[in-house]
This record gives structure tokens, C-alpha cells and sequence, in this order.
């Protein structure tokens, strides 16, 4: 490809509305370009990654025996009432009306469509088992897109779905995709974890997240510092022992505590360690209250709440929920002579607590020599906390470290969630019928792109990875007035496109612009027709590294191979 008349317009100011690396030098280098908030064109430079990047995919898809298709974008409301979604996904779900006013989806994901596909076409266990993949444009109503195509309203992904006849199967499926998922970011050069995550509106139990290791990462890792153990800080369990004082049971006391609401607050005022206190936090769990109890010093959370309760929604109580509840105020309820409809949980650090303090229910005062079992016992105790650093590993391996991450794959054990609900079945080798077990599995491709970025960069623009740049050469003549430098960088051109794909920098601009400009774009090799050009001498250099080697032309490519790795 010749850069004069190729697509590729280069910026040397950072643009002001781009906050991270890869959205810099991403619109820097001229792969993608911004058409509203949150959806982005990708220019010839960008495809070309993005193609690559698809490949990859494609290739280790195939391999895994999976099968590509392609399903429509636009999807009927009727589909996500059957499976119980239309109104539960929120309002990130892209919601249209035809000229008939039905209601129509831009699809997130597709399980409601394939289900729909499946159930129609396969009715034998003989069928089965069998994966199903697409790479196609998703549509989300972010709230706040951001990180340019990390958070975006429009992005590609690749959704692939399994069906099985039985859970043993789907657990094979399952583990074909992890592998085939590993393979696909290993080969995209990435540093990446496999966690244990929680599966959100999906639905299903057992799920992994594919997170790419970095400082912008808006999810969370905790992992063990001796061992493999991964999970997204949301769904992270707790094993540790609560070790509870040996210290004497003190009569309760309710006390005054003006204006303090907060842990700190009432620690400081009362002079006593966070370890002390019991959080008390109000949920509406599915519309109906639960109080949550958890010791001071540690954080409530919500999915955990969600998986304990089997719940759909659960969204933190505000002050006229508080009220009409639990007939209190925010910062000072308990769970003393809680009202019998409101349900009461508690984490299994609050079971040690010995003469601790609590809110009393009423404005400006709270409970003290609080003891659980004695003052008042929760429905049950669960693992309702975040984990902390430090904490032991859930493996009993080590302690729990924080790492940030960048989400770009997701596997989904979904087992009968849709089937069962859009009636999607087999019949077996009886003639019995049987709802078909599924798994779900989605790779965000055009996000993937922008995680490369961000973990191969440096200060001039962007260091591709050899599988996944835009073009393996960078070919630039130094000086196209000079005869001998022409015809070399003609005649190179000529040849290394036989075994590369080259880009040939042919424009009448000046060396320094030339040479930042190939730094921005990072593809690997970039080749240097200069002062030697008479000798048939040209300057080799690798883009992630300092050192420039003088080749002979006759030797050129061979080097360039060895450099690749091809």
C-alpha cells in the first residue's frame, strides 16, 4: 500500500476529550475517528487490526469445531419477553418501533435469537452437541461512554453459543472455549487472567471474565499472591475463621451520637476500632427490604447479596425507604427490633463482634455492648462482604493482592435459563423430550483492539504485536529526489510485497515527519532507504527496540522474516 494515497491521517496534539493511551493513539495514529458520543468509524489502519484480530478468532474457533453464522442485529421485543429479559436488562437495551409500532431491540447479545434458531432446528439428541459463533456489530446504551471504543454505544464482538444434551457436555463445550480463548489473546500478545466473575443479566452460574492486566481497567481482579487463584473483586468469596473475644458480655446501652452517620464518624466520637461497629444497610431486594449486616470495617456486596437470595434486582434503600421500613433514618438504623417484614442477613464477621455498636433506629443515637445472639439474631449468616487485600486466599493459598483489568471475553455456563423459558428441547434416545443445555461465550473485539493498545505503547505512538499489526514492513525512503533511493525503494516495494504486507511511505514530505509518523503507526519492522541506497544498503529497525541494523537488500528479506517470526 502506498501511504499517498492511503487513509491514515496522522494528529500531533493529544486530542483534549481523550483521557486514556489507547483512545489517544488510536485517533493519533488514525485508526478510528469519533461520529457521536460513544460510536466511532474505523479508518483503513484500524480495520486492518480489527481484521486481524478477527482472524485470530475465526482460526481458533474453527479449530475449537465451532461453526460460524450470522444473525440479525435488529431483534423482536417478543423473543426477550419470552425469555423474561425485556424488562429486567435495563436501560442499556437499544429499544426501537417499526412503522407498526412493534418493538424491536438493537441486539446487546443473542441468546434469545439463536435459542429461537435452535429450538426451531434441532429436535434430536443425534444433533447435538454442537457451537454456534458469530463476529458482528452490538449496540449498548452506555450511560457514560467512555476510554473511546473500551466503553462505546457500538462495538464488534464475537457471540458464540453451545448446545448440549446434558451438563457433562456443556462442561466439555465450556472448556473448549476457555482454551480456544486463551489461545486467542495469547496470540494477540495480551497479558491477560482468567477470574471467576459473576454473570449479570446473562443469567447462569459458572462464568469466567478474560481480563487484560491494566492501570485503567475499570474491573477489579483480586488473586492470590502464591497461587492461581483469579476472581473479579465482586464475586471474590471469603474464607477466613473470625476469631470472637473472650472479653465479658456489658449490659446494652443506647447512646448519643450528634451527627455522626458514618463508620469513622461514630468510631472517632466513641473512640472505639471500626472492627467494633456493624454496618447496617437497607436493600430492596426484588421490591421487598432486607437489612444487611457487616462488620465496620468491611464493604457490603451487592452480587453477593443477589446470589444468596437468588434475586433479580437488588438496589441499595434511599431515606423514604429507611423510613417507611425500618421507621428510621439513614446512618443510624440496626437491626434491634426490626420490624418482622423486613428481612435481616448478616456477613459471618458479624457473628465475632463482642460488645459492639450499632444504630439504634432513631436520629442521633446508636445501641452500644451490642452482641449478636443476645440483642438480636439475623435470619442467617452468609459471605456478604467484599474481599479486602490481605485477606487469605479463597484457595488457602497465600493473601489476595488487587490488580485493575480490562474486560475482553466472557464464558457462560447458562445451562437450561433460556431453553426452559423459550421451550427449546430434544428428544432423547427414550423419546423423551429434554431442555436443550446451553453456554454462552463473547469476545469483545473491537475492545480487544483498544487492550492491545494499551499494553503496547510508548511515548512516540503504538508497538503492534507482529500478529495482529496493520502491515508487517514500513518501507521509507529517506529522500525520493535522490535517483538511487527511488529505485531501491521502488524495486523493494516490488519484492517484499511477495512475501509481507508493506506499506510504502511515497509521500514528498520530510524525513522527521516520516519517521513519527511510523513510530504512531508501530508496525513492527520499518525499513530505511537512505545514503546507502547505492550500495543496495538499507537500515533495518524493530519497533519496540532502539538498535538499527544495516542489510544488504539481497539479504532483506530473510531478515525481516526472522524478525517476524514468519
Amino acid at each position: 500500500m502506498k501511504q499517498s494515497t492511503f487513509l491514515s491521517p496522522t494528529l500531533r496534539d493529544v486530542p483534549s476529550d481523550a483521557e486514556v493511551k489507547s483512545h489517544q493513539l488510536m485517533l493519533r495514529a488514525g485508526l478510528i475517528r469519533q461520529s457521536s458520543a460513544g460510536v466511532y468509524s474505523f479508518l483503513p489502519l484500524g480495520l486492518k487490526v480489527l481484521k486481524k484480530v478477527e482472524n485470530i478468532i475465526r482460526e481458533e474457533m474453527d479449530r475449537s469445531g465451532a461453526q460460524e453464522l450470522l444473525m440479525p442485529a435488529i431483534q423482536p421485543a417478543e423473543l426477550w419477553q419470552e425469555s423474561g429479559r425485556w424488562d429486567v436488562y435495563g436501560p442499556e437495551l437499544m429499544r426501537v418501533r417499526d412503522r407498526h409500532q412493534r418493538e424491536f431491540a438493537l441486539g446487546p447479545t443473542h441468546e434469545e435469537v439463536i435459542t429461537s434458531l435452535i429450538r426451531d432446528d434441532i429436535n434430536s439428541y443425534k444433533r447435538l452437541p454442537m457451537t454456534l459463533y458469530q463476529i458482528q456489530s452490538k449496540f449498548r446504551d452506555e450511560r457514560r461512554p467512555r476510554f473511546g471504543i473500551l466503553r462505546s454505544r457500538e462495538f464488534l464482538m464475537k457471540d458464540a453459543y453451545s448446545f448440549d444434551r446434558d451438563f457433562d457436555g456443556l462442561d466439555e463445550s465450556y472448556n473448549k472455549m476457555y482454551e480456544a480463548y486463551s489461545n486467542v489473546f495469547t496470540r494477540c500478545g495480551l497479558d491477560f487472567r482468567a477470574v471467576v466473575a459473576d454473570s449479570g443479566a446473562m443469567g447462569g452460574k459458572d462464568t469466567h471474565e478474560f481480563m487484560v492486566l491494566s492501570e485503567i481497567g475499570e474491573d477489579t481482579i483480586a488473586y492470590s499472591n502464591e497461587s492461581s487463584f483469579a476472581a473479579n473483586v465482586e464475586i471474590a468469596p471469603v474464607h477466613t475463621e473470625y476469631e470472637k473475644s473472650s472479653e465479658a458480655l456489658r449490659e446494652l446501652e443506647k447512646t448519643d451520637t450528634p451527627d455522626r452517620r458514618t463508620i469513622e464518624e461514630v468510631a472517632s466520637f466513641l473512640e472505639m476500632s471500626p472492627e467494633k461497629l456493624i454496618k447496617s444497610m437497607l436493600f430492596k431486594v426484588d421490591g421487598e427490604p432486607v437489612l444487611v449486616l457487616v462488620r465496620g470495617d468491611h464493604e457490603v456486596n451487592d452480587v453477593k447479596i443477589k446470589h444468596v437470595l437468588d434475586a433479580q434486582v437488588v438496589e441499595l434503600a434511599g431515606e423514604d425507604d429507611t423510613a417507611a421500613e425500618l421507621n428510621s433514618v439513614t446512618g443510624f438504623a440496626g437491626p434491634l427490633n426490626v420490624p418482622g417484614h423486613v428481612r435481616v442477613l448478616a456477613d459471618h464477621a458479624v457473628k465475632a463482634v463482642v460488645n459492639g455498636v450499632c444504630g439504634a433506629n432513631e436520629r442521633d443515637r446508636h445501641y452500644v455492648n451490642v452482641n449478636p445472639g443476645r440483642d438480636f439474631e439475623p435470619e442467617r449468616y452468609e459471605d456478604l462482604r467484599m474481599i479486602q487485600k490481605g485477606d487469605p486466599s479463597p484457595d488457602g493459598k497465600g493473601t489476595i493482592e488487587f490488580k485493575e483489568g480490562i474486560e475482553v471475553g466472557h464464558v457462560f455456563k447458562l445451562g437450561t435459563r433460556y431453553s426452559e423459558s423459550m421451550k427449546a428441547s430434544y428428544l432423547d434416545e427414550n423419546g423423551k423430550a429434554q431442555p436443550i443445555v446451553m453456554g454462552s461465550y463473547g469476545i469483545g473485539v473491537s475492545r480487544t483492539v483498544a487492550a492491545i493498545v494499551e499494553q503496547h505503547n510508548d511515548d512516540n505512538g503504538i508497538i503492534w504485536p507482529a500478529s495482529v499489526a496493520p502491515f508487517d514492513v514500513h518501507l521509507i525512503p529517506v529522500n525520493l529526489k535522490q535517483e538511487a533511493q527511488k529505485t531501491l525503494a521502488e524495486g523493494l516495494y516490488s519484492e517484499l510485497q511477495q512475501s509481507f504486507d508493506v506499506l510504502y511511505d511515497d509521500r514528498a514530505e520530510r524525513p522527521g515527519v516520516k519517521f513519527k509518523d511510523s513510530d504512531l503507526y508501530g508496525v513492527p519492522v520499518r525499513v530505511t532507504v537512505g545514503k546507502k541506497a547505492d550500495e543496495g544498503i538499507v537500515e533495518v529497525k524493530v519497533r519496540s527496540e532502539e538498535e538499527k541494523t544495516e542489510v544488504h537488500r539481497d539479504e532483506l528479506a530473510d531478515t525481516i522474516r526472522q524478525l517476524l517470526k514468519k
